[in-house]
């Protein structure tokens, strides 16, 4: 992975606020990417996550067609976070930034969180459900590829939704709306309740749902939950993730291939939000839905082109998002 253009360390002792935000590359436009708050063992794990989120972002945005480039901000929660300090003075660094970096919500930010960015800087973000259901919107569609992969409709498919939370709970309602059967998980387990009763859908243990027998399996909370052994034990099909970098490690590629499991990156899956957010803010697009659906087309390529060559579907889609870095600005 080639090392970021910028690392700006996030160090205001009297507010409280450590981390870090990564600008890794504005070849094609402003950096736009989450912020993310969550434990770490160290400043270190914090900047590692923080590089990987904000790469995944570059290769998102430039795959999605988007005259922008990739982000992230995490902030290190110790769990004694004085809120209120910590998000103001985030937001202000964001301001000082001068539209640089573009951010909105992410694992661990709140919604009360980002209000509090957004009143010190005009590049936040703060409409959670919007993102939420354009994520939603791509993700769909690019379930809708496996399923026509496997000659099947996504109506009676059984899927597996890791997470409950802002993203998971607006894919299962749109997976739900096209008549996929659902099972649900979550570290909360009364959030999945809550939603499996709105859905009519079961529910089973976060240790259990990503090897479910299910048709579909969409991881829709933390990254890298998708290691070697999960991929071995799989019983789905599928693949299909709204979370970002959910698989553990490349070696996880090559082990879904050879099991003949269909699999759609989450730099593709999961790019409705960024579609959303920096297509409006930053392209000034009326209309984002046909970058949006156009996610959909891009799935069936790679996963044609993934039968076709035996290349792994990361290595064609990062081989496309690089192609179109590579020709600079459009």
């Amino acid at each position: 992975m080639p090392e970021p253009e910028q690392i700006i360390e996030l160090a205001d002792n009297a507010a409280g606020l450590r981390g870090f935000i990564v600008i890794d590359d504005s070849t094609l436009g402003p950096a736009a990417g989450g912020t993310r708050t969550r434990r770490y063992e160290s400043a270190v794990d914090a900047l590692a996550d923080a590089k990987q989120l904000a790469r995944a972002m570059t290769l998102k945005c430039a795959i999605a067609g988007l005259s922008v480039g990739g982000g992230k901000a995490v902030v290190i929660d110790d769990g004694s976070l004085d809120r209120g300090a910590v998000f103001a003075a985030l937001g202000t660094i964001v301001e000082q930034l001068g539209g640089q970096f573009y951010t909105a919500g992410d694992l661990g930010t709140t919604a009360e969180d980002l209000a509090v960015m957004a009143s010190r800087s005009q590049y936040v973000r703060t409409d959670e459900s919007a993102l939420a259901a354009a994520v939603a919107r791509g993700h769909l569609r690019c379930v809708q590829a496996c399923a026509a992969a496997r000659g099947r409709q996504v109506a009676g498919l059984r899927i597996a939704v890791q997470g409950c939370g802002a993203i998971g709970a607006a894919v299962a309602r749109a997976l739900a709306g096209a008549g996929a059967q659902l099972v649900l998980a979550d570290a909360d387990g009364v959030r999945a309740a809550v939603l499996a009763n709105e859905l009519d859908a079961d529910t089973t243990g976060p240790d259990a749902i990503l090897t479910a027998a299910v048709d579909l399996v969409a991881p829709c909370a933390i990254g890298r939950v998708m290691t070697v052994d999960i991929a071995h034990a799989l019983q789905a099909w599928a693949l299909c993730g709204a979370a970002n970098n959910i698989l553990a490690s490349p070696e996880v590629d090559r082990v879904l291939a050879a099991r003949s499991i269909l699999h759609v990156p989450d730099i593709v899956a999961s790019a409705g939000g960024v579609i959303e957010g920096a297509g409006e803010r930053i392209m000034k697009l009326a209309d984002r839905t046909p970058l949006i659906d156009a996610l959909g087309t891009t799935a069936r390529e790679i996963l044609a082109e993934a039968a076709r060559t035996g290349h792994t579907p990361t290595e064609i889609a990062e081989a496309l998002a690089l192609a179109r870095i590579s020709g600079g600005a459009c």
